[in-house]
């Protein structure tokens, strides 16, 4: 009977048993939320445990090479004179990869970031660490510097332009200038005549004519007051002198080589000799010309059909407008216009009918 009893109560505590190790049916929300809780903070629990043990074991590499050295520096010292050795560059080392000691991890994706390769034949963790660095240290000394605009650039170089122009001396000045200097006198006035007869005089007259307002204008600039200089305003417009002078310079270039086309060279001339008239409003006149042209078709279309039209004749190819050919010509064109304001602002016209609007 004892037996019995003893089977039976066996017999139940395995079916209680295997009623708990039974999966039930269904899981509620806050049982799967812990059950997710436990397995992130396992795995977080790992993942520190990892960490921690390769930090330890980087340091104990890093301690054991130092230790390393140290004794290779002692010994080398003993058996050598007292010269200074190559090793002795290994502590500023130590001492720039204790200052950036990251994980590898990290050291990878900034180098990634970079376009950098992130091991190189025969690296070492350390100096991977120190590439890393090294390029890090030549970003933030800006050596990858991007580009500006030449008015922008022309606005940071004012003050410095301005500083070189007072310590230098009469003796110290460029070689246009002095051609300028030398010839403000007896700069000869624009004979339109010439353009019929002998086109090649115009070019020096015009050359040393444009030379003289620039110089005057640059002038203008430097007797300016120090707190006129100073402001925005005033930064503004040494920086439309320097950029206008250095538009000028292609065209100083080809009055040179005396090879202006010869529609351009008509309008440059008129313009000049208007200006020295101070004849202001014709002036503008000529530079509209020049720049914008006079046809009904001002980018140049000389040839609207396939037949002969009665008035073809009167689309001529010297009224094609210039400033619209490539951007060299139509900064010079537009720096020819500032030279214009300037001439009528410095020689103001008796007649008022002939100032621009």
């Amino acid at each position: 009977m004892d037996a019995l009893k003893a089977e039976i109560a066996l017999k139940r505590k395995y079916v209680q048993n295997d009623a708990e190790m039974r999966p039930s049916k269904y899981v509620r929300r806050g049982e799967l939320e812990r059950m997710k809780e436990e397995e992130d903070r396992r795995a977080r629990e790992e993942k520190e445990k990892e960490r921690a043990a390769e930090q330890a074991a980087e340091r104990d590499a890093a301690l054991a090479r130092s230790k390393q050295k140290k004794k290779q520096v002692d010994t080398s010292s003993r058996s050598t004179s007292n010269t200074p050795l190559p090793e002795s560059q290994d502590p500023d080392s130590t001492i720039l990869e204790g200052s950036f000691n990251i994980p590898n991890n990290e050291a990878i994706r900034r180098l990634r970031a970079k376009g950098q390769p992130i091991r190189l034949f025969g690296e070492s963790d350390r100096d991977r660490r120190l590439r890393l660095r090294a390029l890090e240290l030549i970003e933030e000394r800006g050596h990858e510097k991007a580009g500006t605009n030449d008015f922008r650039k022309a606005l940071e170089d004012v003050e410095s332009v301005e500083r070189e122009l007072r310590a230098k001396n009469d003796k110290g000045k460029k070689k246009d200038d002095g051609e300028v200097s030398n010839n403000a006198g007896s700069v000869a006035m624009v004979d339109l005549g010439l353009l019929k007869t002998d086109p090649d005089k115009l070019y020096p007259v015009i050359y040393y004519a444009l030379k003289r307002t620039l110089k005057e204008w640059e002038e203008a600039m430097d007797e300016r007051p120090e707190n006129v200089k100073r402001t925005h305003q005033g930064k503004l417009a040494a920086a439309t002198q320097v950029q206008s002078a250095e538009y000028l310079k292609p065209l100083f270039k080809t009055l040179r080589s005396r090879n202006l086309p010869p529609d351009m060279l008509v309008r440059i001339a008129e313009i000049v000799y208007y200006m020295q008239k101070r004849q202001y409003q014709r002036a503008n006149d000529s530079y509209l010309r020049l720049s914008i042209g006079n046809a009904p078709w001002p980018i140049g279309v000389t040839m609207v059909g396939i037949h002969e039209r009665s008035a073809r004749e009167k689309i001529s190819t010297d009224q094609v407008a210039h400033v619209l050919n490539d951007e060299v010509s139509r900064k010079y064109i537009q720096s020819l216009k500032r030279l214009l304001t300037f001439s009528q602002t410095k020689y103001p016209p008796e007649d008022v009918s002939q100032l621009m609007g």
